[in-house]
């Protein structure tokens, strides 16, 4: 079966296909520091090692990025000691791990980080809630500043012992934002054509990576196709993967623009973004992961045989359920196992 194959990802070896993605568990302190509930969370769902990779969710970059009350942070050097034990109780269970990098942009609110949202444009995702402040239009020094937050980040990562990271241009948060027509109506170098909408992505990505080892992981999380009117294409996401690749992305993980990470009306459907993932898989040289409605290890194997991705991402059914790993890879191998 192919989810118990192995994978390279640059310098890392996965023991197999299985990944728990990152989702939002406002398990952290007041200020973003990592407490035991957050490291119990965790290593509660990597328990045995029976997955190839965990993906940890979403640690704000700066105080202005935070999205949510209960995140965690990688905006201070302070948060290093506490980024060590996250990392460490995934590792206790035999398994590598990553961290998620983001920047919410107008996902903010003034009422959590004391400061007006900003943005590519003065305008809201087209799934905020009715009444959603409107987020400043952010100046060139706003988006020069960028590149390092997400590179600063990206140093502390690696110093407490994560064994990659994930940069968040995906769901409507800022570098998605960026990414889509339907937020970004910038008239200068950052607007306009889907390459100058990529060129913040591109930035951030060519600084993590003067940051970092070479062959140490960095993933993309990416938004690609919006799946709305005027909204970026599944030819525009292919395009963006393959620039992410060109500047340094080692692997691309596949969910939702503006549709955010779910998908209406592919509900009751394993692999909600496959037909994204499928030609994003052909059009670039580095691995492909796939989440969206991933319930059960036969739905990830069926995607993998497919050629939909190359790693299958459990999000929903592994936060549900944290011995999920351990049920379904048994019944997989069980299944495959000689009469």
């Amino acid at each position: 079966m192919i989810f118990d194959q192995p994978l390279a990802v640059s310098g890392l070896m996965l023991k197999n296909r299985l990944v728990m993605v990152p989702m939002a568990t406002r398990k952290a302190g007041a200020r973003g520091q990592v407490t035991q509930a957050l490291c119990d969370h965790y290593a509660t769902r990597a328990h045995g090692g029976y997955l190839g990779l965990v993906e940890c969710g979403h640690h704000f970059v700066c105080e202005e990025g935070r999205a949510t009350a209960g995140q965690a942070s990688i905006a201070h050097d302070e948060d290093i000691e506490g980024l060590k034990r996250e990392a460490a109780a995934v590792h206790d269970q035999g398994t590598p791990v990553f961290v998620q990098l983001s920047h919410a942009g107008s996902a903010a609110t003034e009422r959590l980080t004391g400061t007006q949202p900003l943005a590519p444009s003065a305008v809201t995702c087209p799934g905020a809630k009715v009444g959603h402040p409107i987020p400043r239009a952010m100046s060139a020094d706003d988006i020069a500043r960028m590149p390092e937050l997400f590179s600063a980040a990206a140093r502390r990562a690696y110093a407490a012992g994560f064994d990659g990271i994930e940069i968040h241009a995906a769901h409507g948060y800022l570098l998605d934002q960026f990414l889509s027509p339907l937020t970004n109506l910038r008239k200068d170098a950052y607007g306009g054509s889907l390459e100058n909408r990529a060129r913040l992505l591109q930035e951030v990505l060519c600084a993590v990576r003067a940051e970092l080892p070479s062959g140490y992981p960095v993933s993309v999380r990416l938004g690609g196709c919006d799946y709305m009117p005027g909204g970026n294409t599944i030819d525009d996401a292919v395009a963006l993967a393959r620039m992410a690749e060109a500047a340094g992305a080692s692997l691309i993980s596949v969910s939702g623009g503006m549709c955010y990470y779910g998908r209406p009306g592919h509900e009751d459907t394993a692999g909600w973004f496959a037909d994204s993932s499928a030609p994003i898989r052909a059009g670039v040289g580095v691995p492909v992961l796939l989440a969206g409605g991933i319930k059960t290890g036969a739905a990830a194997e069926a995607l993998l045989e497919q050629g939909a991705c190359d790693l299958a991402g459990i999000g929903r059914a592994i936060l549900n359920r944290p011995a999920w790993a351990r049920r379904e890879t048994t019944k997989l191998r069980a299944a495959s196992a000689p009469t």
